[in-house]
């Protein structure tokens, strides 16, 4: 956003869904955040949100890892406020409780530390900004997200003993714009829904987005032989006092 009105500028990498509004620019982060660095320079916005991340695969600690660090920095350097996402899944998910905003992390694979990495980077970048933790996202009907999707794959068992607190979409949307206009906020905070579920609730929650009957998905307990978080509910109570926001869980949402 710069100039006496607001201009939305948005970066895509492979295609872009229409203008929506925005002032598209292509960038990608592959060489770990060095263009969109520039890019921010060169556009002095007064505000950054980064949504941006690979989940595997060579790009992995480019993209998920190192883009932050050079975004945070490259917000400080021209007075932007930065906004970046994270995950519940920098935690080992062997929690007996909500995870709180000053738990140390302790991920357990390749993402989750990539994650973990990027916050620390975001951190000692610009120690003013916002990093948001939040959990699984939904949205709506006309563009559900591939959480929902996933239910319409007959193949997929939903585990029942890994645990999170779903958010929709569009809600961490309005987090998210609420927390770059509020410059009293820096730091960690968790951004996540109210409901604690397995993912087998979870998917049959959100089933009826994509037609597929709930009594349809199957569940069972996940495999012990690989490293993934079980348990990673976030407590998001001083979210939930600091913000306009509803950040309603799932039942609620789908009742």
């Amino acid at each position: 956003m710069k100039g006496a009105t607001t201009t939305v500028a948005a970066t895509h990498h492979r295609s872009e869904a229409g203008s929506n509004g925005a002032d598209w620019h292509r960038c990608g982060l592959a060489d770990g955040g060095a263009a969109i660095g520039s890019l921010i320079r060169e556009l002095r916005p007064r505000a950054v949100v980064n949504t941006a991340y690979v989940r595997d695969g060579d790009d992995l600690w480019p993209v998920t890892a190192f883009a932050p660090g050079e975004m945070a920095a490259a917000c400080r350097e021209v007075g932007a406020r930065f906004v970046h996402l994270s995950t519940d899944v920098v935690f080992d998910g062997t929690t007996d409780r909500p995870h709180v905003e000053g738990d140390v992390p302790g991920p357990v694979h390749d993402y989750g530390r990539a994650k973990a990495e990027a916050e620390r980077r975001v951190a000692a970048a610009d120690p003013g900004g916002v990093i948001a933790r939040t959990s699984l996202l939904w949205g709506g009907r006309d563009d559900p997200g591939p959480q929902v999707m996933m239910t319409t794959n007959p193949d997929i068992t939903f585990f029942t003993d890994e645990y999170r607190n779903p958010l929709e979409v569009s809600l961490l949307s309005d987090a998210c714009l609420e927390l770059a206009a509020r410059t009293d906020i820096g730091g960690v905070l968790h951004v996540a829904g109210a409901d604690t579920v397995d993912r087998l609730e979870f998917a049959r929650r959100v089933a009826p987005l994509a037609a597929v009957d709930p009594r349809t998905l199957r569940g069972a307990p996940g495999p012990n032989n690989t490293s993934r978080p079980r348990n990673c509910p976030l407590d998001s109570s001083r979210a939930r006092s600091l913000l306009q926001t509803s950040l309603r869980g799932v039942r609620k949402a789908t009742s």
